[in-house]
């Protein structure tokens, strides 16, 4: 498999080197499965009864806020263990990071090399064919004739090794030489043993059907496919890069949601305090007061389901990375600096059909359709070949030949093959074929192509939507932040729906801001992915183009904060029996 591997290696970094694409390393390959009764006809099935199953239940708590707290205790366990809370050992995972690691490990990547290998295999397999070949047959031939119950046995061995190579425009030529030993058995004694020799040389070619570039078409599709396997896994490589960064700018999102909406619980939970407080000073009712209550006990919920949502999303980069779910990993904060290019319709349109590496190859199958169609019109066509064969024997007199050739026993054989085509419906069904399949991949070429144009001026405009979106949500939050803070100075007079409405508003904004900055960062990769300029290192990471700036700056995140580990107490509703009624107000003459 070293041979193998080191000749895999260098048939696909010439390919690669020759499109100026990274070439896929040549892993080893993994362990045999355990034997596990693989070969048994009725494999073990574990699927015990309900008797053999437990079921715990939990155990009641003494108070629905004890309870309340036991099951947040729980959830932040859960969350802890996907993060590496709470002081234990977790995997930092940077953007860089995530893109090594990524390209080592991740099944996707490994699945895409493996496709790129297997394309290579197949062309080595199709020139070992059009290579020289050695072959050596030996053959043991025990015979008897009986004559009266007497039988005259024989013993007949036969040695050839042969050549064959494969003739570039069809047919093939073999060299033989074959090594013949035979032995009467019943009158060994009389030196009945015979031995001869003969170097046979023939060659057949096909002049008519099955000749020129025709013999060929194997070879020729397999080289091609190799090339096709490149831009494959070129493509792949930026697409994955790209699906890589958006789902770490989703989780840096998902963060964000995370602390906004603490930021909101803190101050919700300081609004209810005041709001409690004016209640028991008679100056609000205690609907306003509930109204406040039921925000933060909303809120606390949310945050719960944000803090879930992130650990799934975790747990799933996890295994899109390939790193064991049970390992704790923490992500790095990251300032992502990619300046937003301003782009022309047409000149998008252009690069991408121009670059486009997936394009490219739909184009050169439909050459591959129409190379069919003519593969198809050749095996209409009458067969005609001819042959020739030439044998040296050693001296047929001599008893041990040996290898004394005697030239002068030499014989040869020319030919001449003619066959009418009388019956080719079969060829002219598979004509109408191949001519049917070159109509359908023109139809889909074309397709793909308009499709690439529509894809490519999406990713356009998706950039100007995307900047658009983050400046009104830029303005959005800073709008509701002034807004706040005049409600906090006018508190007295301002109702408590509307500050409990002026608190969502600043979330719904902070959170469209953060999305629009995550969608901003994705649309500049997908216009250069959808265009075909995307180009991404062979560590993985990007290829920055002329006049590109990238800055990347990574930052810590607050974990504390996002698995709860600093969350004040939950709130506690208490029933409004139990609220101390405020002071009657006297009444107005």
């Amino acid at each position: 498999m070293a041979k193998i591997d080191r000749q895999l290696a260098r048939v696909v970094q010439e390919r690669s080197r020759a499109m100026a694409a990274a070439s896929p390393g040549v892993r080893p390959p993994g362990d045999a499965t355990p034997d596990r009764g693989r070969t048994s006809k009725s494999p073990a099935t574990t699927n015990p009864g309900a008797g053999e199953l437990s079921y715990v239940p939990g155990e009641e708590a003494e108070s629905a806020d004890e309870e309340l707290r036991r099951v947040n205790d729980r959830l932040r366990r859960f969350h802890e263990q996907a993060a590496g809370g709470g002081g234990g050992e977790y995997i930092l995972l940077t953007l860089d990071r995530a893109f090594e690691v990524a390209q080592l490990e991740g099944r996707e990547y490994r699945d895409a090399e493996e496709d790129y290998l297997v394309a290579a295999i197949r062309l080595l397999i199709e020139r070992h064919r059009w290579g020289p070949r050695l072959f050596n047959d030996s053959s043991v031939v025990l015979s008897g004739e009986g004559d009266d119950g007497r039988f005259d046995n024989a013993l007949r061995v036969v040695n050839t090794l042969r050549a064959n190579q494969r003739l570039p425009y069809g047919g093939q030529a073999e060299a033989r030489w074959v090594w013949r030993a035979t032995e009467d058995l019943r009158s060994s004694v009389s030196g009945q043993y015979r031995q001869s020799s003969e170097l046979v040389f023939d060659a057949n070619m096909p002049l008519l059907r099955g000749a020129g570039t025709v013999a060929q078409e194997s070879l020729i599709q397999s080289e091609r496919d190799l090339v096709y396997a490149a831009r494959d896994f070129e493509h792949f490589r930026r697409s994955y890069f790209v699906s890589v960064a958006d789902e770490y700018f989703r989780l840096l999102q998902s963060a964000a949601r995370i602390n906004n909406q603490v930021s909101q619980l803190q101050s919700l939970r300081l609004f209810e305090e005041q709001q409690r407080a004016k209640f028991q000073a008679g100056r609000i009712s205690q609907f306003d007061l509930n109204n406040a209550t039921n925000r933060v006990l909303q809120a606390v919920s949310t945050l719960a389901s944000l803090r879930e949502q992130f650990t799934l999303q975790l747990d799933r980069y996890k295994v899109r990375l390939g790193i064991p779910v049970e390992k704790s990993v923490r992500l790095s904060g990251v300032s992502f600096g990619l300046t937003a290019p301003v782009v022309d319709l047409d000149e998008a349109t252009r690069a991408a059909l121009a670059y486009r590496l997936d394009l490219q190859n739909r184009r050169d199958r439909l050459f591959d359709s129409q190379r069919s169609v003519d593969v198809a019109r050749n095996n209409l066509l009458p067969d005609l070949g001819v042959g020739a064969q030439v044998g040296i024997p050693t001296d047929p007199d001599a008893r041990e030949g040996g290898v004394a050739f005697d030239p002068d026993e030499a014989r040869y054989e020319a030919s001449m093959t003619l066959s009418l085509p009388l019956d080719r419906q079969i060829e002219r069904l598979q004509l109408r074929q191949s001519l049917l399949n070159r109509d359908r991949q023109q139809r889909a070429y074309e397709r793909f192509s308009d499709d690439v144009v529509v894809d490519v001026r999406r990713r356009v405009r998706e950039i100007d939507l995307a900047r658009f979106r983050l400046d009104l949500a830029e303005r959005q939050v800073e709008i509701n932040e002034r807004r706040l803070e005049e409600q906090r100075i006018r508190a007295d007079l301002v109702d408590t729906r509307t500050q409990l409405d002026a608190l969502t508003d600043l979330l719904n904004s902070q959170n469209d801001r953060d999305q629009a900055l995550t969608d901003l960062r994705i649309a500049v990769l997908n216009y250069l992915l959808a265009s075909g300029q995307l180009r991404v290192r062979p560590d993985g990471s990007l290829e920055p183009l002329p006049g590109m700036d990238v800055h990347v700056e990574h930052t810590p995140l607050n974990y504390a904060r996002l698995l709860g580990e600093d969350d004040e107490k939950l709130p506690v509703v208490v029933p409004p029996d139990e609220i101390e009624s405020p002071p009657a107000e006297p009444e107005e003459p």
